[in-house]
């Protein structure tokens, strides 16, 4: 018999999923273009403040800004979730 070390584990646990989350499984591209479609860039720009919104804005060019701005990105998901918890209420106008 041998006496060597039994081989590395993973210690992480499996991931779980999350029922709760409405942003679960959702993109960033995904959550931008569900808004660009609802509100607009204009609409964008006046509700949330953000440069890549107001000035020449594009997809690209505003994942791009998101992806290395925590705070911009967080904004954006709660206007994402403003906007569900208003279409599930029945208003979808901007």
């Amino acid at each position: 018999m041998s006496n060597s070390p039994p081989p590395p584990t993973n210690d992480r646990p499996p991931p779980r999923s999350q029922p709760n989350n409405p942003l679960h499984g959702l993109t960033l591209e995904a959550i931008l273009t569900a808004l660009v479609a609802h509100y607009g860039w204009e609409e964008l720009a006046a509700r949330l403040r953000l440069r890549c919104f107001a000035h020449e804005p594009s997809l690209p060019s505003s994942l791009k800004f998101l992806r290395k701005t925590p705070w911009a990105r967080a904004k954006v998901e709660g206007l994402y979730l403003f906007m569900r918890r208003e279409q599930r209420r029945g208003r979808n106008g901007p």
